[in-house]
């Protein structure tokens, strides 16, 4: 191959990579796929009980099964660095998405919300909720 055929060839492919690699960024203010986000902090009254982590858990992933819920993710504090802007007080996080308010209110009254909460309540102490939007 030519010096300059191959220079060409180098060129070329870098700007098919280039391209290819931008045009899968989200464009800016497009929002996200589910721009409604629940996010909950949970406080269990038995602190040091992974039998009442664990229910909690259980009883949270059974809050998928709403279909407004578009994607759900479970948490437990995770033993990162200690730092003063860091809040480990909490036991179980619930992170949801939802394509719209609306989907969000559903989710609120839904029959499995409120099992959820009959079920579950006796175990937490304390329950932070964040909701947001994609600014």
């Amino acid at each position: 191959m030519k010096p300059t055929s191959r220079r060409k060839f180098i060129v070329t492919s870098a700007a098919l990579a280039a391209g290819t690699a931008a045009s899968a960024l989200p464009l800016k203010g497009s929002g996200n796929k589910y721009p409604v986000i629940h996010h909950v902090f949970f406080w269990l009254k038995n602190p040091a009980s992974i039998e009442d982590r664990d229910k909690l858990v259980a009883g949270v992933k059974t809050l998928s099964k709403i279909e407004t819920v578009r994607e759900l993710r479970v948490g437990v504090v995770a033993s990162t660095e200690k730092r003063d802007v860091v809040d480990n007080s909490w036991a179980v996080s619930e992170l949801m998405f939802f394509s719209d308010l609306a989907g969000q209110a559903t989710y609120q009254t839904h029959p499995v919300h409120l099992e959820f909460i009959k079920n579950c309540s006796h175990l937490w102490e304390k329950v932070i909720v964040y909701d947001a939007v994609d600014a």
